[in-house]
């Protein structure tokens, strides 16, 4: 046990424990119910290609495509592509289908200009089962003109076996009503751990840092990144028509989360290792793991911005070798740390379970991160479990959203398990005061054993008032001197 700083969670009660789970798990269902009933997130435009040519030509085009009237509460811009059979006789195929893709924005005086200089040539590989698999044509990170104009063609199409029937484009967007719910819970999610941040810096104002707990340093690490991870300029990708505050937010979330699974490591190693923790043979592992986590995902999110910059009709299977082998790479750093993290756990569990204090902090935080763990992975199977815009890994939003509840919930999530955190470390009323006791001279005594306490001789019990016995013990020998 920490002996300054000691924690909220020593001195709970299990009716105290059970009271902090039932508000967590308040505040979270609180958060859902009010995605549930938010706004969806995405918009869609869908229009059938053959009102706009014959059906003579649905299997090349061109097919000229404008989009609707955009604003920078759309943030981002897909335009997919959906080809419809006569019949497939059930089999399952692939087709590779070259398209070429001329882009042109409209000014907000109506004039129409080239965003780029040559016509995009790009291959998407088409999959057909029962129906066909839906197909990325441009994706958009940031929206510079109030319109789009897009002229497609395809190739290839035309020596397919079975006849096309129809193609259907759809234009999709941020829904405005949606974009203005996340400015607002982000900015909710600011202030409160603002607040919180500045709450728990209060109570260890008084304690070195030398004698705070390991769970405390790390909690004065993770509550600004988890400040970051809200990101307080999440607001500038409105005012301003630029890539930049959309890296910044995709930089702010990775190392928030690199940082929170740095602390699982460190905290759990750090209940079995007490005392002075060595940088090389502590920390150096963990970092190294974590460290590459946090490179490849940053790498993976910088490729696709900058390539987009370039060429909207980019996709990471444009570049197969390199992305597979990122996949792989980041898999394999994804399974050792899960490997390793096991590992620190039940070594933590079977060594410290007879340990009064430490024994206490293990099972706190391991019951709540594993609450946490399954609601993430319900969350993500919910995001993802269907279907995904196609070939993409990192930074493409699922069209099963129908509202704002999974956003909401896993950014709720996040934020309510460092507030629950924050409070159950933060130093207890009395910690203060104890420590000022026991290392007050004056009231040493309290640091003598029950038995001393309570057998002692009259002049060695307790004090109420030092000075005031004292005194008066001084009196009385003046007395009998006399």
């Amino acid at each position: 046990m920490d002996p300054l700083a000691s924690m909220r969670l020593y001195t709970l009660s299990k009716r105290h424990f059970v009271l902090v789970f039932i508000v967590f798990f308040v505040c979270f269902g609180l958060t859902v119910f009010i995605g549930i009933a938010g706004p969806k997130i995405i918009d869609e435009s869908t229009f059938s290609a053959s009102k706009l040519i014959s059906n003579n030509t649905l299997n090349t085009g061109p097919f000229h495509l404008k989009s609707p009237p955009l604003s920078t509460y759309n943030q981002q811009l897909w335009l997919t592509c959906l080809i419809q059979l006569s019949q497939t006789d059930g089999m399952e195929f692939s087709k590779e289908v070259d398209m070429k893709v001329e882009i042109k924005g409209v000014m907000n005086d109506a004039s129409v200009r080239n965003i780029y200089d040559s016509v995009h040539n790009r291959s998407r590989l088409l999959h057909c089962g029962a129906t066909c698999d839906e197909i990325i044509v441009v994706h958009l990170g940031y929206l510079n003109y109030t319109q789009y104009q897009i002229n497609v063609n395809f190739t290839k199409l035309q020596t397919m076996k079975y006849k096309i029937n129809e193609v259907i484009f759809t234009w999709k967007v941020y829904n405005p009503s949606f974009s203005q719910v996340e400015i607002w819970f982000r900015f909710v999610f600011v202030v409160f751990t603002f607040m919180v941040t500045c709450l728990f810096a209060h109570s260890l104002r008084k304690f070195s840092m030398r004698d705070w707990g390991i769970e405390q340093k790390w909690m004065s690490v993770l509550l600004p990144l988890l400040l970051l991870y809200n990101d307080p300029f999440f607001p500038l990708s409105f005012l301003m028509n630029s890539w930049f505050p959309g890296m910044l937010d995709d930089l702010f979330q990775a190392v928030f989360l690199c940082a929170l699974l740095l602390f699982w490591l460190c905290v759990y190693h750090g209940f079995r290792v007490q005392g002075e923790r060595k940088c090389l043979t502590f920390y150096m592992p963990k970092l190294f793991i974590v460290g590459l986590l946090w490179l490849s995902a940053v790498t993976l999110g910088i490729w696709q911005t900058v390539n987009e910059l370039h060429d909207p009709t980019y996709q990471f299977k444009v570049d197969t070798g390199n992305f597979q082998g990122m996949k792989v790479f980041f898999l394999i750093v994804v399974s050792l740390y899960i490997l390793y993290l096991i590992f620190l756990i039940v070594r933590a569990c079977s060594e410290l379970k007879n340990m009064p204090y430490i024994d206490l902090r293990l099972k706190f935080l391991t019951a709540l991160t594993f609450v946490v763990l399954v609601i993430s992975i319900a969350i993500l199977y919910l995001r993802f479990g269907a279907k995904v815009l196609q070939d993409n890994f990192v930074s493409e939003l699922s069209t099963n959203y129908q509202n704002s509840a999974e956003f909401l919930s896993f950014y709720g999530l996040l934020n309510f398990y460092l507030y629950t955190l924050a409070f159950v470390y933060s130093p207890s009323k009395n910690a203060r005061y104890d420590s000022e006791l026991k290392d007050n001279p004056a009231f040493s005594m309290l640091n003598d054993s029950d038995d001393e306490v309570i057998y002692g001789d009259y002049e060695e019990m307790p004090l109420q008032n030092g000075r005031a016995i004292k005194a008066s013990t001084k009196y009385e020998d003046e007395t009998d001197s006399d």
